[in-house]
């Protein structure tokens, strides 16, 4: 069963019944990074503050490894939703940036060429996937190429018609 714990600013988290009890006992926040919510709460160790996530505590990952929020909401602190993963994979989840020429993640509008561009991420290189006509071929050849490298972790487009 799903519980509720309020945060600041009029946010949740969801929660599993399981951990509700263990979580309620702190004061949690909501903090914005940079367009999704996170539950925080600070904690005192050696008289220095430390930020402690949600998320983090109830998985408790390895030391090295990465939380991630599986449907992207990170208020979604339930079991089902939150998965251990590397920093490279949690990156592979993130959605498409603000401020671009396309609605699309991994797609652009090349001016010169005056076609959309696809493009990806891999291992902090960029690989060109090819120019297109229409922008959601673009986007197609984007997903195609992100469930191949990057599997259950690929954030992919949601293309009207597919």
């Amino acid at each position: 069963m799903t519980k509720v714990i309020a945060l600041t600013q009029g946010k949740v988290a969801l929660v599993d019944d399981a951990d509700f009890e263990w979580l309620n006992q702190w004061k949690w926040y909501a903090f914005k990074d940079p367009r999704v919510y996170y539950a925080r709460r600070n904690s005192y160790e050696n008289g220095k503050v430390c930020t402690i996530q949600m998320h983090r505590a109830i998985l408790n990952p390895p030391l090295g490894s990465d939380s991630d929020h599986i449907n992207g909401n990170g208020l979604d602190n339930r079991r089902t939703n939150l998965r251990v993963c590397t920093h490279a994979e949690n990156c592979q989840n993130r959605r498409k940036p603000t401020g671009c020429s396309s609605r699309y993640k991994g797609v652009s509008w090349r001016k010169r060429t005056r076609k959309w561009r696809a493009y990806i991420w891999i291992n902090g290189r960029q690989k060109q996937l090819g120019c297109f006509d229409e922008e959601e071929e673009a986007a197609r050849a984007y997903n195609k190429e992100a469930l191949e490298q990057f599997r259950e972790f690929a954030q992919l487009n949601v293309i009207p018609a597919d």
